[in-house]
């Protein structure tokens, strides 16, 4: 057979900066990088322009998650600590990347996380280093203060809504031993109390919104949507650009300085991959030759698992009720419309608690979603009867995953295996959250509305029985991190500055490079460190400049 002509490359120029990814950690890239004229950048995206309705109006998560329009669509494989299940594990393929289509929930986790980093031997880390980077996006809505400042670029706000229901949770759960909280971002998280979210009046606030809109002028930043990365280019040991498609058609760019990966824990490892770069035998099973033998690439992936315990009620509003009523959709649109608040303004979850599953824990391990309705699985409808959601997750789980490459093509999704409960101490803490929420919803604020016990079920009581129902009824908090960890041990995969060990011209900069999740929602933390990898990535150019002058 004759041998197939490769279509040829558009070449798109010469950059002294490739930002593979524009979602949470890429957006911030692009903005503070090209805030030097003298550097040129150009920021990859996958997906299209965050210009459709449901990536604005709070609520339109629930449009987004699943649909090919703003999701990968990516999916796990059949889990064993889930009974055998398969879980829908989406992230955001759109400007913005998943901050378009997440929860909206500012938190940064615990000091405590951060102080690990450090002591894991990654100097720059600690909560006292980090903390600056927090502070410099910010535009929050208490203004400057100690924790907090106002005028960056990431709005935080208080929600926009209440509920009797919820209420009734924090008062439970204060009665339980939990502390009132109104900031759960000072260091120590402990307590209960309202989310605070990344909004604006009643609009979602994207990393595209806050950060790469305002600065899409700049003549030195190219921004190219419907851009997929297929390879890396090399020339010996040092990264040289960028393969990709770009709305179909093949292209390639050169980066003079850095190729930089902001394509999230599952993007950027698999792009690795598909490279040549990482464990021989993963590559080699899809015949790929082995240019850089990197064992951790795609390990050491970590997860928030959620298990959604369900409690019916009585004598009090919830949202089943709502939304199950013609009347109250059109009430909800109409609040919407004239104050920019109500349900339509709803985060996945509005009330939260930080606690500790038993007395030998150092800081808080447990974290609480709670939502003032109840469904059987994502994307199904609402319950016709009032009830209330309180999912609970192990912020520190012990259990490690991986992701890796099914093929070499670069369309085919890659194999997500979070390994979920694969720990007995995963599984005792996941028993022993089922225990602290049923004694939360005996206290007497949630006896007043009956609170009634629907999932997993009130008969199960062993550590054995609650585990096994926690796989049944558990999903995905959608905060895969920790693919390409930053370190210096046998799966490491980048350096403290985030530079790739062992190749020249490639950093890593995402959610992937944390060594240990944090405890709390991941997405400001990569917000946090893109803001830190930037400042970085100036100093190691200046550095460079200094050398040859």
């Amino acid at each position: 057979m004759p041998e197939q002509r490769q279509e040829p490359r558009k070449q798109i120029g010469n950059f002294d900066y490739i930002v593979v990814g524009a979602g949470s950690a890429g957006c911030v890239l692009a903005n503070r990088l090209s805030a030097d004229p003298a550097v040129t950048v150009l920021l990859l995206e996958a997906g299209g322009k965050d210009d459709w309705i449901w990536f604005k109006i709070p609520i339109g998560y629930l449009y987004c998650m699943g649909n090919p329009r703003a999701d990968w669509g990516f999916q796990t494989e059949p889990e064993p600590g889930l009974n055998g299940r398969a879980l829908g594990y989406p992230r955001g393929k759109v400007l913005g990347g998943s901050s378009s289509i997440n929860g909206m929930l500012y938190l940064r986790g615990q000091a405590a996380d951060y102080d690990g980093w450090r002591q894991m031997g990654n100097s720059g880390w600690s909560w006292e280093e980090v903390l600056p980077y927090f502070l410099r996006s910010e535009d929050h809505f208490d203004g400057d203060g100690p924790h907090h400042r106002a005028g960056g670029e990431w709005r935080i706000e208080r929600q926009r809504l209440s509920w009797e229901i919820l209420e009734a949770f924090a008062a439970a759960a204060e009665m339980s031993g939990i502390p009132r909280s109104d900031d759960f971002n000072c260091g120590d998280n402990e307590g209960v109390g309202l989310f605070q979210v990344n909004q604006r009046r009643g609009i979602r606030w994207s990393t595209s919104t806050g950060f790469l809109k305002p600065v899409l002028g700049r003549p030195n930043l190219t921004v190219l949507t419907h851009a997929q990365a297929e390879r890396l280019t090399f020339e010996g040991r040092r990264v040289t650009g960028l393969e990709f498609r770009h709305q179909g058609a093949p292209a390639t760019a050169r980066a003079e300085g850095e190729v930089i990966l902001a394509a999230g824990a599952i993007g950027s490892p698999q792009l690795l991959e598909l490279s040549g770069i990482g464990k021989p035998e993963v590559l080699q099973d899809h015949g790929l030759a082995v240019r850089h033998a990197l064992p951790g690439v795609g390990e050491n992936l970590q997860d928030h698992l959620q298990i959604r315990t369900v409690f019916k009620v009585a004598g009090t509003r919830t949202m089943n009720q709502v939304a199950n009523s013609l009347f109250g959709k059109a009430a909800m649109g109409l609040e919407y419309l004239v104050r920019r608040s109500g349900p339509l303004t709803m985060a996945p979850s509005q009330l939260g608690a930080f606690a500790r599953s038993d007395s030998s824990q150092a800081t808080p391990n447990l974290e609480y979603h709670v939502q003032p309705l109840s469904l059987d699985r994502f994307g199904e409808p609402l319950h016709r009867f009032p009830a209330f959601t309180a999912s609970v997750c192990n912020l520190r789980p012990e259990s490690r995953g991986s992701i890796h490459i099914k093929s070499a093509d670069h369309r085919d999704p890659p194999a997500i295996r979070p390994n979920y409960l694969a720990t007995a101490a995963d599984r005792r803490i996941a028993a022993e959250s089922i225990r602290l929420t049923r004694r939360i919803c005996a206290q007497p604020p949630l006896q007043k509305f009956q609170a009634e016990e629907i999932k997993p079920g009130r008969d199960l009581a062993s550590d054995e029985e609650l585990a096994k129902a926690a796989g049944d009824i558990a999903t995905t908090i959608f905060h895969p991190v920790g693919t390409c960890k930053m370190g210096d041990d046998s799966l490491a995969v980048v350096n403290s500055r985030l530079r790739l060990h062992g190749l020249q011209g490639l950093r890593v900069v995402d959610a992937s490079i944390m060594p240990t999740i944090t405890s709390g929602n991941t997405n400001s933390p990569t917000i946090m460190i893109a803001e830190k990898a930037s400042e970085l990535i100036r100093e190691d150019r200046r550095s460079t400049a200094s050398a040859s002058a």
